[in-house]
């Protein structure tokens, strides 16, 4: 942590992101303005002031036209402003006269707007409404940062803490674990900032690695933990327990680790480089939380051996350990006498010699009794959820998906009011007229066919470069920018290319926010279906290596499927449809954001990789050590169950607490990866993986023997530290007089 945080302050600022999505015809078009037109695609900020005029007036009376000029006036004399034209002389007032508007250009860029610049805003405005105007502002230069400021990491860390002390009952049990998870966050973060520059990597891209680093850096750290106080229960000396932990459940962590690396990393097929950076800044995030919890968490327990146990626990008496000793004896005899009673087909033997079962042993019990039914009612009720799913429309929201309470939205609704729907979302043509013998009528021909098509309220005047060989003009829609119609425009004008092409010799491309968000969603789209089968299939691989049965990765490669759907059709259900949209206070429903189902495949195939390693790794080595397979089952819910249900709660409260934020973007992110969490825990890793095991029974373990041959052989399961621990004599107690000799 020392290490790279000097690293971190000595390395350069980390650049600003460049958002780009190489092959897409509006990225293109962008590249070819940059190309024909320098320095005409600076990226200064802009904000867009707009005034409207109280009912049945107009802006034009000249109290309000001397109001707005006024205010005009004061935000073109703003230190950072380049330009602010008055929207009477740049015709840009409704034909009603009910609405004007003014575009103030800034010479630095939005994150370098200063609070004074944004203040300025405010004051002219206020100005105006002094004198009757209603004013309202968006544009990127008002935006101050704003995402959630801490306040959702702070929500889940404290959510932790509390499930962490109910699940340990000591305070160092439940710190531990958010310690070493914070030191790996701090390590991640600090070295993604340190070659930031070096690499390319914009602080945004540092979000997701710390989120996420987050999460499964407690649920790791919880892992070993809980199984260091198990073996210290059954009487392990500390560093013996330590040892175990980390050879068992250490090594659940590495392969529960690597799907989610591969999740991550397998980003990268999307052909969205901001999406890459961000997928590997993430994965990298991931393999400092293994490694966090293979070396600092067993450190941790070396300093304080007995800290991270139960207070009763650490207070007993000789004679409450003899007890326990004796009990965990009685049970680990039952365990070894059910093993090799189990030609008689009993049922009940697997109770622990304690006669108090866990909810999590009654639950696997109740599955076990109708494994037909939970897996039917599983099945059922995640298919239904997922069915809108079907339905699903990508694009980017924008200022329309704000709360009404924004003076941004309002801003949006005004325009669109006064100038059309599709004023917020022009098109931006560019003519490239090179191979034309006349480019200028070749420029007209192609505005005036455009000009003319359904749908296009009106085309600009086409403005050339100094070479004359390429003009840029706007369209303006009839419908808003993520109207389905607005897509099949686009569509349109893209289609008359051709023929335009041969009768003019000049071809063009459509751009603009409206194009680059419709081309990326089709992008992402069809992007989709591969990194499914990417992740999915090596996925498969590992857990193929892991569990040693050919029907256990399928059955949780399916289950993931559903899990992600289902909570893919409930974010439709919600911010498409709208259904319950008011209770998490969503005012305006639209498409999906683009990138949100790639990010949620992602993350939460990671993470219900984690869950069914963790979950069936116990019964797998149940099942190895000699036990019935149902015999297995209730043995990995014993130990596993209570671990993954904290793991799964601290999860959906991390995601959960993003809900609450106003932006309706960072909603959909938190409401979509907790239920997806929601879903794949509670359903599909606690109540369809056991029906289906238990419906496979013997089954479920089998793998050919050729490809038995042929996998390398990875003891999960610790199968040969418990040889080793059954082989080792016992030690010789510290007080005899041949030890001390």
């Amino acid at each position: 942590m020392v290490a790279v945080g000097w690293a971190f302050l000595k390395a350069p600022d980390a650049p600003d992101e460049e958002f780009s999505m190489p092959g897409i015809e509006s990225q293109q078009a962008f590249d070819l303005i940059e190309q024909r037109f320098p320095g005409a695609t600076a990226d200064g900020a802009t904000a867009r002031v707009v005034f409207v005029a109280p009912d049945r007036q107009k802006v034009t009376a000249s109290a309000h036209k001397a109001a707005i000029e006024q205010s005009v006036a004061e935000l073109a004399g703003g230190s950072q402003v380049a330009d602010a034209t008055d929207p009477f002389t740049a015709k840009a007032v409704s034909r009603d006269g009910s609405t004007a508007y003014v575009t103030v250009a800034y010479k630095v860029k939005a994150d370098e707007v200063t609070d004074a610049s944004r203040k300025a805003v405010e004051q002219a405005a206020d100005q105006a409404r002094d004198a009757g105007l209603t004013v309202e502002a968006g544009g990127d230069a008002l935006d101050s940062g704003g995402g959630p400021g801490g306040v959702a990491e702070a929500v889940g860390i404290s959510v932790a803490a509390v499930v962490l002390l109910l699940t340990f009952g000591s305070l160092a049990g439940a710190g531990l674990p958010l310690l070493t998870a914070i030191l790996g966050v701090g390590v991640s973060f600090a070295s993604i900032m340190a070659l930031a520059d070096a690499l390319g990597l914009s602080t945004n891209t540092g979000t997701l690695a710390m989120m996420l680093g987050l999460a499964v850096g407690i649920d790791y750290a919880l892992f070993v933990v809980s199984r260091y106080r198990e073996e210290r229960a059954r009487g392990r000396a500390p560093d013996e327990a330590a040892g175990l932990a980390v050879g068992t459940a250490g090594s659940a962590v590495v392969f529960a680790g690597l799907t989610v690396v591969i999740a991550l990393a397998g980003l990268s097929v999307v052909g969205i480089p901001v999406l890459a950076k961000m997928g590997l800044a993430a994965a990298a995030a991931i393999m400092v939380a293994v490694v966090i919890a293979l070396t600092m968490v067993p450190a941790l327990l070396g300093f304080w051996p007995n800290a991270v146990l139960s207070r009763a626990v650490r207070k007993g008496t000789r004679r409450g350990a003899r007890r326990s000793a004796r009990k965990e004896s009685t049970y680990d005899t039952e365990q070894s006498s059910q093993a090799s009673e189990s030609s008689q087909g009993s049922g009940n033997g697997q109770e622990a010699a304690t006669g108090k079962d866990g909810w999590g042993v009654r639950w696997a019990r109740f599955v076990l009794r109708r494994p037909v039914a939970v897996l039917l009612v599983g099945v059922v009720g995640l298919g239904a959820l997922a069915i809108p799913a079907t339905g699903l429309q990508l694009g980017m929201p924008g200022d329309e998906a704000k709360p009404t309470s924004s003076t941004e939205r309002r801003a949006y609704d005004d325009l669109a009011k006064a100038f059309g729907p599709g004023f917020n979302g022009p098109l931006t043509i560019v003519v490239d007229a090179k191979g034309a013998a006349d480019p200028k009528a070749a420029v007209k021909t192609i505005t005036d066919r455009i000009g003319a098509t359904a749908g296009v309220v009106e085309a600009s005047r086409a403005q050339f470069n100094d070479a004359g060989d390429t003009a840029v003009f706007s369209a303006t829609p009839s419908t808003s920018p993520t109207d389905a119609k607005t897509k099949d425009l686009v569509k349109t004008i893209r289609g008359e290319r051709p023929a335009l092409e041969s009768q003019t010799g000049a071809t063009f491309e459509v751009t603009g926010l409206t194009a680059v968000n419709i081309d990326m969603a089709a992008k992402v789209q069809a992007a989709l279906i591969p990194y499914l089968a990417l992740i999915v299939g090596l996925a498969v691989l590992l857990l193929l290596v892991v569990f040693r049965s050919l029907l256990v990765p399928i059955k949780a490669a399916a289950g993931f499927l559903l899990s992600v759907l289902a909570s893919l059709g409930a974010v439709v259900t919600v911010f498409q449809h709208g259904h319950g949209a008011g209770l998490l206070g969503v005012e305006q429903t639209g498409p999906i954001m683009s990138l949100m189902p790639i990010f949620l495949v992602g993350i939460v195939f990671g993470l219900a990789m984690d869950y069914e390693v963790f979950l069936v790794t116990r019964m797998r080595e149940a099942y190895v050590h000699g036990e019935k397979p149902a015999q297995a089952i209730v043995s990995g819910f014993r130990h596993s169950a209570r671990v993954v249900v904290a793991a799964a709660l601290i999860m959906i409260a991390v995601f959960a607490g993003f809900v609450g934020e106003n932006d309706s973007m960072i909603k959909m992110i938190g409401f979509g990866l907790a239920s997806a969490v929601l879903f794949d825990a509670f359903v599909v890793r606690m109540a369809i993986v056991p029906a289906v095991l238990a419906l496979l029974g013997h089954r479920a373990w089998w793998l050919p023997r050729w490809l038995d041959r042929i996998l390398p052989r990875v003891d999960v399961e610790g199968e040969a530290l418990n040889r080793r621990q059954e082989d080792t004599p016992a030690a010789v107690p510290a007080d005899t007089a041949e030890a001390r000799v």
